[in-house]
């Protein structure tokens, strides 16, 4: 499997690169992004790109499986419209060049209640997402939806606050389906949905992201 990576930075990428680069079923992993991941290993190689000029490198992005791992938050983004040309427009076209290219495997990390009709800005740029995505036509597209994750060293406050609220409603039985889930589970199951030869679009909430991991220990 020749895996291509984007938002191999971020939180959830950090986790799923050596998780690829030690499974058997992967022989090469290309990683694109602004900057190049601190991760090293034979496998992996890191190419440098500007998201706002896909015409510089869309040809380039070759491969059978593709993990979109990008996002930001409205604050690092400093506004809603640079958050939408990162999240939704960066990822589209990644999506659709390596759809050109031949991928056929695509997953997706999205968000828990994404809604391309939802009011509120950041479910509906997830929605809408997804939306496209799926109108590219892979053969075999996973989404996951996952709750708020827990990634090391978070340098965001609201995360933190948001993950302690959830434990404490968690400790009296509350809200468990939304229970915070730590990244690197993530990343695991993104690896096990991308090596299941099954056709279709199949989307993971955040209890299926649980259930898919019980299964596949």
């Amino acid at each position: 499997m020749k895996t291509l990576i984007i938002g191999a930075t971020g939180a959830t990428g950090r986790a799923l690169l050596p998780l690829l680069a030690a499974s058997p079923a992967v022989e090469r992993i290309d990683s694109y992004g602004r900057r190049e991941s601190a991760f090293s290993h034979e496998k992996l190689h890191n190419h440098t790109m500007d998201f706002s000029q896909p015409q510089q490198w869309a040809d380039e992005v070759r491969g059978d499986t593709v993990f979109i791992c990008l996002g930001t938050t409205l604050k690092a983004a400093g506004s809603k419209a640079a958050q939408w040309q990162i999240d939704y427009q960066a990822s589209l076209d990644f999506a659709r060049a390596a759809r050109q290219n031949g991928a056929d495997t695509l997953v997706l990390v999205s968000a828990a209640g994404a809604n391309a009709r939802s009011p509120f800005f950041y479910p509906r740029m997830k929605g809408a997402l997804e939306e496209a995505i799926t109108a590219l036509g892979y053969p075999r597209l996973r989404i996951f939806r996952p709750p708020l994750l827990i990634r090391p060293d978070s340098d965001r406050p609201g995360e933190k606050i948001s993950a302690r609220i959830l434990h404490a409603l968690n400790a009296i039985g509350l809200l468990r389906s939304q229970r915070p889930l730590p990244v690197a589970e993530l990343a695991r199951a993104l690896l096990v949905a991308a090596l299941d030869p099954q056709d279709g679009v199949k989307t993971y909430s955040p209890a299926d992201i649980r259930q898919h991991l019980q299964e596949n220990p």
